[in-house]
């Protein structure tokens, strides 16, 4: 039976390292650059995870963008017919 990636049943490389060794290791790569090389790094991954993106085509956009309008559009309504009811009870009940 194989055992799967990251299995417990197996210490990784760095885990079987002597101590002297793990405390002279302090922070891994992100403690040895300075805070313009991780807001470099950080930038990079951005970059990175955008072109995972999935973006829509214009129909697709326009599609969406009418569709949450249209909503929108439907929600002010109810709201003002809400609104204008409430009014009126008010009115009605305090004179």
């Amino acid at each position: 039976m194989t055992d799967a990636v990251g299995s417990i049943d197996m210490p990784d490389a760095q885990d079987e390292a002597p101590e002297s060794k793990k405390k002279a290791r302090k922070g891994g790569k992100r403690g040895k650059k300075g805070p313009f090389g991780r807001l470099a790094l950080f930038y990079r991954q951005i970059v990175a995870e955008l072109r995972k993106v999935v973006w829509p085509t214009r129909n697709q956009l326009t599609t969406y963008t009418t569709v949450v309008i249209v909503f929108v559009v439907i929600m002010i309504g109810l709201v003002t017919v809400i609104d204008y009811g409430f009014n009126h009870l008010v009115k009605y009940v305090f004179g």
